[in-house]
């Protein structure tokens, strides 16, 4: 077995090549897509609830809660991209119980396309929030010395969410594999259930650090806005002073 999903080819064509990465990726897309529009076309609010319908509402409320755990205002904002971010992860994690199946979170691109979907959802979130002029100035505070390593930071810690998220699911498939080698029956079993656990915490561990990155992102454009604001309140009171 490929240790990586991008090494297991399913379909070469001339210069073209289906790997496991992108079929397993879009098979959890139409699965999440498909769950979601079942259950939310047949929603109620009567006494009568189904338990996919609880389901879903007890998952979004969770990931609201966490979300204003964090520190963000108004978390409905940020609720449909963490979200997506978390059950695509935790799903894409659940399924290794289906023989056959290698997760694309193992593969780094993947993790990568997530980390940058959180790079550009930071600016977006600020943007939309603060306006174009505040996060662009945001790079150059204190001094615009200090531009260059406001960009590195920002494209560091969106390496790190790649690397890590790569990183403990490979570490897990790695694992399984020697076990397999050296026990074939028993311990393979409960590398499997262990592994169920730390995919859910690892997703949660994504959402939070995304959420954490954007929220902070948008706190540091508001604290210097209105330090600005503070600054120019107080050269006003001086002048009336005087």
């Amino acid at each position: 077995m490929d240790i990586s999903p991008d090494q297991w080819i399913l379909l070469e064509w001339r210069d073209w090549r289906l790997n496991a990465t992108i079929v397993f990726t879009w098979a959890i897309m139409a699965l999440l897509v498909l769950g979601s529009w079942s259950i939310t076309a047949r929603l109620s609010e009567g006494e009568t609830v189904s338990r996919w319908q609880v389901m879903l509402e007890v998952i979004v409320s969770g990931i609201r809660d966490q979300i204003a755990d964090v520190g963000a205002r108004e978390p409905a904002r940020y609720l449909p991209f963490i979200g997506t971010l978390f059950l695509f992860i935790a799903t894409a994690n659940l399924l290794t119980i289906i023989p056959g199946y290698q997760p694309p979170t193992g593969s780094l691109s993947t993790t990568a396309a997530l980390a940058v979907c959180v790079l550009i959802a930071a600016p977006v979130f600020t943007i939309a929030q603060r306006g174009l002029g505040a996060y662009l100035r945001n790079y150059i505070q204190p001094t615009p010395l200090m531009l260059p390593f406001n960009l590195i930071g920002e494209f560091s810690r969106t390496l790190a969410l790649a690397i890590r998220l790569y990183g403990n699911v490979m570490s897990g498939t790695i694992i399984v594999g020697i076990l397999i080698a050296v026990a074939p029956f028993f311990f393979p079993v409960m590398m499997q259930l262990l592994g169920l656990l730390t995919g859910l915490i690892q997703a949660y561990i994504f959402a939070v650090l995304a959420m954490v990155y954007i929220a902070s992102a948008t706190r540091t454009r508001r604290r210097n806005e209105d330090g600005g604001r503070a600054t120019s309140g107080e050269e006003t009171e001086t002048e009336q002073e005087r």
